[in-house]
């Protein structure tokens, strides 16, 4: 994003706040008219690039023959056409009609499939007890939905906690991602916070907001306390909890789990964006279409986040390469923010072993799986490249919204890695 788009966002937010909401959109209509998206480029047979890409996070790799993994394929919807803009979290009169028709330009339309028509039925959700409740402390309240699932269990079970992406609410996003389900084969508790219209008019976690970024503060503050009560209330194991989201959901399970890597064990981002990536709207937008400005200093302790953490954050990143609402150079950048750090005696950042696996889901997509692995040779962090895919959590269920069932399966695929990674393991 050149200074002069930058500069007549920061001037909308002014505007904005001073309620001058005309003059407003009018200044974020003129900052954006001259800086066309992926989708536009196409339309006019220019180059499609991703420009400003991420840090990655360099090491040997050992490339393994191409394997094709067969997922189970839900049944797509015939309607999969864009379903609304996707909203990086402005509030109230923040996000006018208007704002969003210039954000649908800039991104042009993914192959999002629709919400189920008539609403959520009881057997969406799985055999096990689907219930509500609420939770409060000193930085607010969210209702949220828990996942029991059936049988009787004589152990401690793992927590999944699951956070939705704009628009959605935790029956859209159980159906969508099919975790219930999976939490009957390998039993689990799922946790699914909700956040409602009065924290943020669509529905996102405030992920850009340095207010919601920082352990015990903000929306971290209440999920991490919501996890804790669920745990206490279940007696659920508590060397295996988990966080995952999608797109602002993803945002804020990287948040979480750099703010409380000493209450989840491990976190699932798909279509997310890196810890403090942004402090406002401009350079939530900047983000969002690729920028790579500086981060804050998520390994420093103090207001950010507890002590550092030079193990890393265990982690498996999903992200289209055709994603045009979250530039995808966003997976490469929460890939490296939480690959462990190798410093050697002489200061310098050693390079990490990965293993790249490539494969194609039966008449689905193809993709590209990159195991990074931590100095015991222990692997740490799975990024998965998903060629062809856009903003949509891969292999759900187009019952849900905002869902690819070309797969691969991200939920399978999570759930897989946050059962081989228990903190006691670090």
């Amino acid at each position: 994003m050149n200074r002069t788009v930058l500069e007549g966002l920061q001037e909308a937010t002014r505007l904005t706040q001073a309620g001058q909401l005309h003059e407003a959109t009018a200044m974020i209509q003129r900052a954006l008219g001259g800086m066309p998206g992926q989708a536009d480029r196409k339309e006019r047979n220019e180059p499609v690039t991703n420009s400003a890409r991420g840090t990655t996070y360099e090491g040997s790799c050992h490339v393994v023959d191409e394997e094709v993994i067969d997922y189970t394929q839900a049944e797509r919807s015939s309607d999969s056409t864009l379903q609304r803009p996707f909203a990086a979290g402005w509030q109230g009169a923040e996000f006018q009609p208007s704002w969003q028709e210039t954000l649908r330009r800039l991104r042009g339309a993914e192959g999002w499939s629709q919400p189920m028509a008539g609403g959520t039925q009881l057997s969406d959700h799985g055999p096990g007890e689907f219930i509500a409740g609420t939770f409060s402390n000193h930085a607010g309240t969210r209702d949220y939905k828990l996942y029991i699932p059936s049988g009787d269990h004589d152990r401690s079970l793992p927590l999944v906690v699951m956070l939705h992406g704009c628009t959605q609410n935790p029956d859209d996003f159980a159906v969508g991602t099919g975790m219930n389900q999976l939490a009957e084969q390998q039993p689990c508790y799922v946790l699914y916070p909700a956040q409602p219209t009065t924290a943020n008019s669509s529905k996102c976690w405030n992920w850009f907001k340095s207010t919601d970024q920082q352990r015990e503060r903000g929306e971290p503050a209440i999920i991490a306390g919501m996890t804790r009560q669920v745990l206490d209330e279940y007696r659920l194991d508590e060397q295996r909890v988990y966080v995952a989201g999608l797109s602002a959901g993803g945002a804020m399970a990287v948040t979480l789990a750099m703010t409380y890597p000493d209450l989840y064990a491990a976190a699932g981002v798909h279509s997310g964006l890196p810890h403090a990536a942004a402090h406002d709207l401009p350079s939530a937008l900047a983000a969002m279409q690729g920028g790579t400005g500086p981060l804050a200093g998520h390994r420093k302790g103090g207001a950010y986040g507890s002590p550092a953490t030079p193990a890393g954050i265990p982690a498996i990143v999903f992200h289209g390469d055709r994603d045009t609402t979250v530039n995808p150079c966003n997976g490469d950048r929460v890939a490296a923010q939480c690959a462990p750090s190798a410093i050697t005696g002489e200061g310098t950042e050693e390079k990490l072993a990965e293993r790249v696996a490539r494969g194609r889901v039966p008449d689905g997509h193809a993709y590209t799986c990159t195991t990074r692995h931590d100095a015991s040779g222990q692997p740490i962090l799975e990024q998965w490249q998903i060629h062809g895919a856009g903003h949509a959590w891969a292999g759900g269920d187009a019952r849900g919204s905002y869902t690819d069932p070309k797969g691969p399966n991200a939920s399978k695929e999570m759930l897989r890695f946050f059962l081989a990674h228990p903190k006691t393991a670090r």
